[in-house]
């Protein structure tokens, strides 16, 4: 039995609320478990510098946990002046992720802005943050859309992510810290809604492994983003 109960392929509760944020294009609450994740889209009528005059937009992602979403305060990265390597990798994985459904042609010359913040974290944020910035992203652009700034919605499907890890226990679905922090092997997995892979992130911490786990693990994240975008379907009906 998993350190939560959960079944080997039950990801946690996930719920997800919509405009929750007053002020942002697009905004959503995404809490897996005692994970809580707060994103938002910006809207900005222009696109990068090096990307002006070139007839497409842009969807980039920010990342950031707040001092007490972990058990002892962590340090704001403002004070040392640059967001850490973690931060960074995080910030480009969910960037990448949200682009890979936007057709930024359509977007025509804007940036969107994904700020995701770390309300309370129990592992699994950067997934949390994929999934939830995909709603506040579906946002942004209905919004822009029946204002009439772009014709057609320039989402091309679904986009969500999930951990998988392969613990004492065997192979699991959405591991929380408890978990996370002692398992052999530690994978996100970045599925688009039609099952196509956007990445696939694997780190053999403890012990190496084999092809046949690292399918075990695709099937069960295969699973675990059909229910996500299941829900994501249900959040934005």
């Amino acid at each position: 039995m998993r350190p939560s109960g959960r079944a080997m392929d039950q990801k946690r509760e996930v719920t997800m609320e919509r405009g929750v944020a007053r002020y942002a294009e697009g905004s959503c609450l995404i809490k897996c478990g005692n994970t809580h994740v707060l994103c938002t889209a910006s809207l900005e009528d222009k696109p990068p510098m090096w990307l002006r005059g070139q007839g497409r937009g842009w969807v980039t992602a920010e990342y950031a946990m707040l001092p007490r979403a972990t058990e002892s305060r962590t340090r704001r990265e403002v004070q040392s002046g640059k967001p850490s390597g973690r931060t960074q990798e995080i910030q480009r994985l969910i960037g990448r992720s949200l682009r890979a459904v936007v057709d930024l042609q359509a977007l025509g010359e804007r940036a969107i802005t994904i700020d995701c913040d770390v309300l309370q974290a129990d592992g699994g944020t950067r997934t949390a943050s994929i999934t939830g910035g995909w709603i506040a992203l579906h946002d942004c652009l209905k919004w822009m859309h029946g204002r009439s700034m772009i014709k057609n919605m320039p989402l091309n499907d679904h986009v969500a992510a999930i951990s998988c890890g392969i613990t004492k226990e065997g192979t699991v679905l959405d591991l929380d810290y408890i978990e996370d922090s002692a398992a052999h092997t530690d994978s996100n997995f970045v599925l688009t809604g039609k099952g196509n892979i956007v990445e696939v992130q694997a780190t053999a911490e403890g012990a190496t492994f084999t092809d046949e786990q690292l399918a075990q693990m695709m099937a069960l994240a295969r699973k675990g983003i059909s229910e996500l975008v299941e829900l994501q379907k249900q959040t934005i009906a």
